[in-house]
């Protein structure tokens, strides 16, 4: 049947995010998709690691998230990499806009899920750059937790 193919609970996460960027402010926010985008999102055919948001004429725009053509589309098929609109609401775009606006803080991408009635959302984050020393740390707590699992069992 070719309903079984498509995920009933779908969780992308942008696992780069976490790592170079301390994350501030989350949000949740729809996605403006085509017919043929949500058919491949509900399939995880979906890259988030080089996705980035930013704020135009009080719009909130996401950029470099790359959905997978849906393989059985015919000509109407979409452009994998597109630019694709935000829904958020008024105080949400204004948080971001003067956010986007701060030095040194930028929004990012966390994660794509499907929500309990089947519509696309995307959690945005506001984030600030990590510093090298910061990213050394975590690898090494993220280390030694790996080991303490491992003496553990």
């Amino acid at each position: 049947m070719a309903n079984e193919r498509f995920s009933k609970s779908l969780n992308i996460r942008n696992k780069q995010a976490g790592f170079n960027y301390e994350l501030l402010e989350k949000f949740i926010a729809g996605v403006v998709l085509t017919g043929t985008e949500i058919k491949s999102v509900r399939e995880g055919k979906v890259n988030m690691t080089d996705g980035y948001c930013f704020v135009r004429d009080s719009e909130v725009f996401v950029q470099g998230i790359n959905i997978s053509p849906y393989a059985d589309a015919s000509f109407q098929n979409h452009e994998p990499a597109r630019l694709r609109k935000l829904l958020l609401s008024r105080s949400e775009i204004s948080k971001l806009e003067k956010a986007s606006r701060e030095k040194g803080l930028t929004i990012v991408p966390v994660r794509m899920f499907i929500n309990d009635r089947g519509f696309a959302k995307i959690e945005i984050a506001i984030g600030r750059g990590n510093k090298t020393h910061d990213k050394r740390e975590q690898i090494k707590e993220r280390d030694i937790q790996r080991d303490l699992q491992k003496w553990k069992k």
